[in-house]
């Protein structure tokens, strides 16, 4: 992929972004041979949407992280992607439905770091990576399907334009989260006060915290680890539900608490 094709792509992902129709299937030309040139890309696509006032990356979002996302997404591999300031939200927010093309929700564990997470020569695992969350957090995420007909786009595209997001709703901290079995916890969704779907944190890749290990990883190969005072939303245990109509969604994790997002 040539440095013009990359630029080119990254033009073509963020109008849609900023307020343009939807995104079509890219050209052969724009298409990333690798998912390594799907977040070369992304780069671009981030410096772009800082320019245009997104704000600063707070945090982190990774997709295909569960067996029910996968299978939705007919990916086989988490996929990361970066959360701007100013599409986070705190507790409970509204939010109009003519700001998205197809807007949806999932229900997700985040996770904010008290601590970095550098190269340090040995790869992080689970156990190795709970020392830097300061604080759990019940999460939902919100996405757009932004595209003409996403089944089409590749996993580097969607890498490229951050799988999806534009925000996160983040409930309260819980710093004292250590005696929580993670892999057992139960999160559930309700749409309009009807149950919508749940799962457990073992759904994550098996414990939410091997998510955090995979990401770490990851931002060292890239050349940026995690940092202190960022948050990482760690994959949905509920299929995503979009929404065409005015909605009120709520997701809950025992001993975590619940986040809240209207639509209208």
């Amino acid at each position: 992929m040539t440095p013009q094709a990359r630029n080119d792509l990254a033009d073509l992902l963020v109008k849609a972004r900023t307020g343009g129709a939807a995104t079509p299937q890219p050209p052969a030309e724009l298409e990333p041979g690798s998912v390594a040139e799907g977040y070369a890309v992304q780069a671009l696509v981030h410096d772009r949407l800082e320019a245009a006032g997104f704000g600063r990356r707070t945090g982190h979002k990774i997709g295909c992280t569960t067996p029910v996302m996968q299978a939705y997404l007919k990916i086989d591999h988490p996929c990361a992607g970066e959360v701007f300031e100013t599409t986070v939200h705190e507790h409970m927010v509204e939010l109009t439905l003519s700001r998205f093309h197809r807007v949806g929700v999932e229900c997700e564990i985040a996770a904010r770091l008290g601590t970095d997470l550098p190269e340090t020569g040995v790869p992080y695992d689970r156990g190795n990576v709970k020392s830097a969350v300061a604080a759990l957090m019940p999460g939902i995420e919100i996405v757009d399907d932004r595209y003409a007909h996403f089944p089409a786009l590749s996993a580097p595209v969607l890498i490229a334009d951050d799988f999806f997001n534009v925000g996160v709703v983040l409930g309260a901290a819980l710093e004292d989260w250590e005696a929580l079995d993670l892999g057992a916890i139960e999160g559930e969704m309700y749409v309009d006060k009807v149950r919508a779907g749940s799962g457990r944190g073992s759904d994550i890749l098996g414990h939410p915290l091997e998510a955090l290990a995979w990401l770490a990883n990851h931002r060292i190969a890239l050349g940026s680890p995690l940092r202190a005072g960022e948050f990482v939303m760690l994959g949905s245990v509920v299929k995503t539900v979009h929404f065409t109509e005015p909605t009120d969604v709520l997701i809950r994790f025992e001993h975590l608490g619940e986040a809240r997002v209207r639509f209208t």
